[in-house]
Formats: C-alpha cells, sequence, structure tokens
C-alpha cells in the first residue's frame, strides 16, 4: 500500500500542477487580479506573473523525476506554495462574497468549493511529502511506477480522479467574463424614456473593483464606500474641460460633508500633479477598470455616487455643468 501510495501521490500531484500551469499560460492573469486575490505588495510584479505559470509546471516536473530527499525538497515546496494559495482563497472568501481567481487558467467565481478543492491539494502536497523519500533519488515517482503492481496505478487513478474532478468542476464563472465584476443598467441622472417621462433609478450592487490610494494601498470601491456614500469626481490633468470640476472639489465637500468626495485619475500616484496624499486620498485606476465598467462614463469629467448600503445611488454624469447640477442635486435630496 505504501508504494502505491508513493506512486499516485507525487504522479497526481505532478498532474494537478502541469495543469494549473498549462491553463495558466493559456489564460494569463495580470497584476490587477493578483491584486484583487491580496498578493504582497512586493510580490505585484509582471516578471513573477510572467514566470509563474513556468514555475508551476517545473515543480510538477521535478515532484515526478526526483525522489529520496530532492524529492522531498520538492514536496515542501508544493505544500507550501498550496498553503499559501489556500491561504489567499479563505481570506478573499471571507471579506466578499462575489471575488473571483484565475487559479486554473480561466477567472472563476471564488465559492466554498475553491476553498474545499485547495484544502484537498494541500492535503495531497502533505501526503506526496510523506511518501516520496521512499522513490529513486533519479527517477522518482516516474521509476516506481513503472516497477510498481497494478494496485499502485489504481490507486493513483483513483486520487487523479478525485483531484481532476475537483480542478475541472464548474463553478459560477465571473460575472463579467474575466474582467472585474461589472454592474448593469445603471442610467445617466437624467435617464428618460422615449416618452420624456423620467425613469426610476435602477440600483445595483457596488461593485468589488481595485483601485489604488494615493498612499499605495489598494482597496475595492465596496470597501471604501462601506459606512459613508462616496462620490466619484473622475478627472485627468491633460482634460482643459476637466478643470472646472478640479476646482470645484473643495466646494463640493463642503456642500456634502455627509458624502466622501474622492478624485479619481486614470493615471498612477506618481504619475499626475492631481494625486491627493491627505485624506480623503485621490484614488487611481491605471487599467481604467472603473471607466470600462460603468455604461455612460466615456469622458471625463464624469461624477458617480456610490451608497452607504453598499448599493450604486447615482450616476453617472459626464461634463462639468452636469456634474454641479447633480451634487446640488444630492444636497436637496439629503436635506429633504
Amino acid at each position: 500500500m505504501l508504494q502505491s501510495l508513493s506512486i499516485c501521490l507525487p504522479l497526481t500531484m505532478t498532474v494537478m500542477l502541469l495543469i494549473s500551469g498549462v491553463a495558466k499560460l493559456r489564460h494569463p492573469d495580470d497584476l490587477a487580479g493578483w491584486t484583487e486575490m491580496g498578493v504582497p505588495a512586493p510580490l505585484r510584479r509582471k516578471w513573477l506573473l510572467a514566470l509563474h505559470p513556468w514555475g508551476e509546471i517545473t515543480l510538477g516536473v521535478l515532484i515526478a523525476l526526483l525522489g529520496c530527499w530532492l524529492g522531498v525538497i520538492a514536496g515542501v515546496l508544493a505544500v507550501a506554495l498550496m498553503g499559501v494559495y489556500t491561504v489567499l482563497i479563505a481570506t478573499v472568501l471571507r471579506r466578499s462574497d462575489d471575488a473571483s481567481c484565475a487559479c486554473f487558467g480561466e477567472r472563476k467565481q471564488i465559492t466554498g468549493v475553491t476553498l474545499a478543492r485547495n484544502i484537498w491539494l494541500v492535503l495531497l502536497a502533505v501526503g506526496t511529502v510523506c511518501v516520496i523519500g521512499g522513490t529513486p533519488l533519479l527517477g522518482g515517482a516516474a521509476v516506481a511506477a513503472v516497477q510498481g503492481s497494478a494496485w499502485g496505478w489504481l490507486v493513483g487513478l483513483a486520487a487523479a480522479a478525485v483531484t481532476t474532478w475537483l480542478v475541472t468542476r464548474g463553478e459560477p464563472a465571473d460575472r463579467s467574463d474575466g474582467e472585474r465584476p461589472v454592474p448593469t443598467g445603471v442610467p445617466t441622472a437624467d435617464s428618460t424614456d422615449e416618452a420624456g417621462e423620467e425613469l426610476d433609478y435602477v440600483r445595483t450592487r457596488t461593485p468589488a473593483i481595485p483601485v489604488t490610494l494615493a498612499d499605495g494601498t489598494v482597496k475595492t470601491l465596496r470597501e471604501l464606500s462601506t459606512g459613508k456614500p462616496l462620490l466619484l469626481l473622475y478627472v485627468s490633468q491633460t482634460c482643459s474641460v476637466c478643470q472646472a470640476a478640479i476646482d470645484e472639489v473643495g466646494a463640493y465637500r463642503k456642500l456634502l460633508p455627509e458624502v466622501e468626495v474622492r478624485l479619481l485619475l486614470k493615471q498612477s500616484p506618481e504619475d499626475t500633479r492631481l494625486t491627493e496624499t491627505a485624506e480623503p486620498q485621490s484614488l487611481h485606476d491605471p487599467k481604467s477598470y472603473v471607466s470600462d465598467s460603468f455604461d455612460g462614463m466615456w469622458g471625463t469629467p464624469a461624477a458617480l455616487l456610490f451608497g452607504a448600503d453598499g448599493m450604486l445611488a447615482g450616476g453617472p454624469v459626464v461634463g462639468p455643468k452636469d456634474i454641479d447640477v447633480f451634487v446640488k442635486q444630492m444636497r436637496v435630496e439629503l436635506d429633504s
């Protein structure tokens, strides 16, 4: 039985790592995805993102072809890798119920099944460490499989079947087909029907889109609007029309003390003179996730309001005059 396990566990771990690495090469993730998963900022580097799938493939090959103490080292690396994945998924799952990950290539929503799958993979990696020491130093589980009995193959097939089912199980696809969550049906402040009648505002949930604060901290729009309404003013330093809206930011903050008014900038904090390091800090979206996620937010300046109840509350509206009217309407609504 021990001989069977020494064959099936390492080879199953190898298959899983190869599937994961190849899937990531076919459907590469981006740094925003790593940010959403909570990967520490020092590790969010493009070169690490590019090497990540190759690292998984290399580790899988080493686990298959190395045994004895070299195999144990490779197995320990697999335990560490699976453990980190599991901690990240558990943290994200506790923080949000609509986060997604590109764990096996295509981005899918994180659910309890995702966490169960990764716990299984941790156990698989731990089992690999426990048995791989008994395989040949050079050749490892691959050589042991050639020399092994039929029972080794049967146990190995069963473990591989369970792992494949957990890895490929159809989880709910991310609603934005690979991008960040995208709300739909968000009308502008002056939405009307064909007869000119004003439509009711269709509120949708504030999406968990990541943005970067001026100090480098990454938070989602949902986190930023929790407990206090959030008004985003999307502006650019290269937009001459935006200056009128930028000049009114201080006035808007005085007019709406109940609302957190923040500038949303497409440039990174170090690349624009409009960065506000004092609270409320400016928000930065160099990947344009926010502007690409809301119908009607095609130009600058634009304004978008998120309620403290976790729902969209108004906008987007575009243009300095419409923004000014929008803000004053908010004051009227708050007073009433």
